[in-house]
């Protein structure tokens, strides 16, 4: 049993530990690690591999004192982990009581990793009596068991908080470059011993609440384009993205912030034209290596005159079906070079008719153009922009490409487990585009248009506004994650809940994983990655647009999971069952309340 107190070296945010035990507990302790790599606490291992248990076995764990101020209020960190080898017919399943009230009920501390249950608002103690009390279930066969506990006190400073739309703003950039910075947590300028590095704050007076005026983000990382989200620290005067993987234009409303002196976007792969507005203002702008990026438009191309939106996804699937033909003839001329006479032509396209299932529209012919040769080259790259072949023809980049690398950026409104292909590795290819329109980028993040997809895998905020952003994709991509973690259809009448966000919320109520994972994988899996993909796909399905990752940020995510898998399948055969329980990940939030630094 530990708590708070004395250094422990071991530790990676520094925090410190000391022995705490009482005469009617008994300790237990094991020789082998507990795992604690996905924990966001990371409690030490040294800590986890001894526990308390009470001596008399129907008897609850009990942790009382005394508060000095009635009025204080406290934040618990609880650590468990099974660290006993259980027989067969033996079951530990216990409550969380805090003075009498049980705040978390049935539950089974995984075996041999670290899981973290803590308190999402502060608590205090009736009467200035603090009690916590783990009291055994009728069904355990085994006392309750306690690893380690922090206990946090909240301190009242007279400094007001951080003015709020900052607050916002600031915790927007961090989730949407998922910003991992340890001194990130809690209020982002009070206390000013405990600001956020990268951040400077005005701080006039103890009565008014502290502004954002220095954002300095550089070398963390960052990719995708810069977010707008930026616009709404509405008195930052300096900002530093430089050294980062940012693409994209320079927005314009950084040409509109009033407050804003310096900027260095220096060292990213920008490209297109710095707004007017920037170069005019008069601020100090360092643009350096972004060697696609100008000052002045003679170093850009003739724009081309404008489509209208609504034929872009058609012209852009009738210019894949024409690419297949023109290269099945290339194909087929270099295996038959013996056909000659007044019938071996070049084949003129007139005109193509395209369905699509979801399109309002039947059909869609286009006016009638040829293509040479040379032109299919260079608008395929010399071929080497196909990945896959579908129904509708040649298939294309497939999702965070959609967002991020085309120009201008495109959404594509039907992400659905139909639409996704695969070739004989399993690799898996987008297709479909007849619904995806184009996004606008810089001030404006999204744009309003009809309805449009599939029940189920639709965007709740976008059919609820007709407000359609990139974010919409990631909804729908969220869904896809959940039917391959599940293998259950997206909606189903017979559930309880019907939609499948519904329904995986009831079953992992219970903590464990294996509740919603495809039974057909028969427990074959990384309970660590399967954790890390479900809290992913949740993300993806938050109901605010705002909230869902970027698609760059779920492929990183994605990636990492994979990795893990390889990892898991190199072990060895006795190390992996060993570690085949159901984990719990515990991840760090990102509301206002304390986190271990």
């Amino acid at each position: 049993m530990k708590q708070r107190g004395s250094m422990y070296p071991s530790d990676i945010y520094d925090r410190v530990w000391l022995p705490y035990f009482q005469r009617e507990w008994t300790q237990i302790s094991t020789t082998f690690q507990v795992n604690n790599s996905n924990n966001g606490y990371a409690p030490p291992k040294a800590v986890l591999t001894t526990a308390a248990t009470p001596t008399n076995s129907s008897a609850p764990l009990t942790i009382q004192w005394n508060s000095s101020n009635v009025n204080n209020q406290y934040y618990f960190y609880r650590h468990f982990a099974e660290i006993q080898e259980l027989q067969t017919n033996e079951t530990r399943e216990f409550n969380i009581v805090w003075n009498g009230e049980v705040i978390h009920s049935l539950f089974t501390p995984p075996k041999f990793i670290a899981f973290t249950i803590y308190s999402a608002s502060p608590r205090t103690c009736e009467g200035g009596e603090c009690s916590l009390q783990l009291t055994r279930t009728n069904r355990s066969t085994l006392p309750p068991l306690l690893n380690a506990i922090e206990v946090y006190t909240v301190i009242q400073f007279p400094q007001s908080e951080t003015n709020e739309i900052d607050v916002i703003a600031v915790q927007n950039i961090k989730t949407t470059y998922g910003i991992s910075r340890i001194s990130w947590q809690g209020d982002p300028c009070v206390p000013q011993q405990f600001i956020w590095d990268g951040l400077n704050c005005s701080n006039t007076d103890i009565t008014t609440p502290p502004r954002i005026i220095h954002l300095n983000l550089s070398s963390s990382g960052l990719i995708g384009t810069i977010t707008d989200v930026i616009q709404n620290l509405t008195l930052l005067e300096t900002l530093d993205l430089s050294n980062n993987n940012l693409i994209g234009e320079v927005p314009d409303f950084l040409g509109n912030m009033k407050s804003l002196v310096f900027i260095n976007i220096s060292m990213n792969d920008l490209s297109g034209l710095i707004p007017q507005a920037l170069q005019s203002k008069g601020l100090e702008l360092f643009s350096q290596g972004n060697p696609r990026l100008c000052l002045s438009g003679s170093c850009l191309p003739p724009k081309p005159k404008p489509f209208p939106v609504a034929i872009v996804a058609s012209v852009a699937s009738v210019a894949i079906i024409i690419v297949a033909v023109l290269v099945l003839t290339f194909v087929l001329r270099k295996k038959r070079p013996s056909i000659v006479g007044a019938q071996q032509r070049q084949p003129s396209i007139s005109s193509v008719n395209v369905t699509y299932t979801n399109s309002p529209v039947s059909s869609i012919q286009t006016n009638k153009r040829s293509f040479t040769y040379s032109e299919v080259l260079n608008m395929t790259n010399n071929f080497q922009r196909v990945v896959g072949e579908g129904g509708f023809g040649i298939v294309y980049h497939g999702l965070e490409y959609l967002h991020i690398g085309c120009i201008p950026p495109m959404v594509h409104r039907d992400v659905k487990t139909t639409n996704i292909l695969l070739d004989e590795q399993f690799k898996a290819r987008l297709a479909d585009f007849g619904l995806s329109r184009s996004f606008p980028v810089g001030d404006e993040s999204h744009v309003s248009m009809m309805i449009a997809g599939t029940p189920g895998y639709l965007d709740p905020e976008y059919y609820r506004t007709n407000r359609l952003t990139e974010k919409s994709d990631v909804y729908s991509f969220g869904i896809v994650l959940l039917e391959m973690i599940t293998n259950q259809p997206v909606i189903d009448q017979s559930r309880e809940k019907s939609h499948i966000t519904e329904w995986v919320g009831l079953e992992v109520n219970s903590g464990d994983i294996r509740s919603i994972m495809d039974p057909n994988l028969q427990e074959d899996y990384d309970s660590d990655s399967a954790w890390r993909i479900f809290d992913l796909a949740m993300s993806c399905v938050n109901p605010s647009s705002k909230r869902r990752p970027s698609m760059s940020q779920v492929v990183v995510e994605l990636k990492e999971c994979l990795e893990s898998e390889k990892s898991r399948r190199n072990m060895s055969r006795g190390r992996m069952d060993s570690h085949r329980s159901a984990e719990v990940t515990v991840l760090v939030d990102t509301e206002m309340f304390p986190i271990a630094r």
